[in-house]
């Protein structure tokens, strides 16, 4: 398996919402693009609420999406959940969590997403120079 692609999406702003938001709105893309994708958080309440927010985040989108561990045995294309990324089978990571995701080199893609909230811009920091480490290149875009 090759290196994964890893980007930091950099919003201008520190909304409280922000970062969720724009998780949906990628998981959405991907989907839209027949990628499966995992989305990462640290705790059950982010997870809970970024459920929700799938729903509801744009009245014309449908994600379908399920919380990671399954209830039955077949999985959505689109995850959410708080197991390790190590656990869970798809292309696409988007890490909503503070730490670099343990076992994220399974991935084909890795999505970081960033506010200007200075706990998160520090702790995104830690993870770019991490990445770089393990003998990634990762790349940011500005929104």
């Amino acid at each position: 398996m090759g290196v994964p692609r890893i980007d930091f999406y950099v919003l201008p702003d520190q909304k409280e919402n922000g970062r969720a938001l724009l998780a949906c709105r990628l998981a959405d893309k991907a989907y839209g693009l027949g990628h499966t994708v995992y989305l990462f958080t640290a705790s059950e309440a982010r997870a809970a609420a970024l459920d929700d927010l799938l729903w509801t985040f744009r009245q014309d989108s449908f994600v379908p999406h399920e919380r990671y561990p399954l209830m039955g045995e077949e999985g959505s294309p689109v995850l959410v959940g708080t197991a390790a990324p190590a656990t869970v089978e798809a292309q696409v990571l988007i890490n909503l969590a503070d730490a670099l995701p343990e076992g994220f080199e399974r991935y084909d893609r890795v999505v970081e997403l960033v506010d200007q909230h200075p706990e998160v811009l520090a702790q995104s920091r830690e993870r770019f120079r991490q990445y770089r480490e393990q003998g990634c290149a990762p790349e940011t875009h500005k929104l």
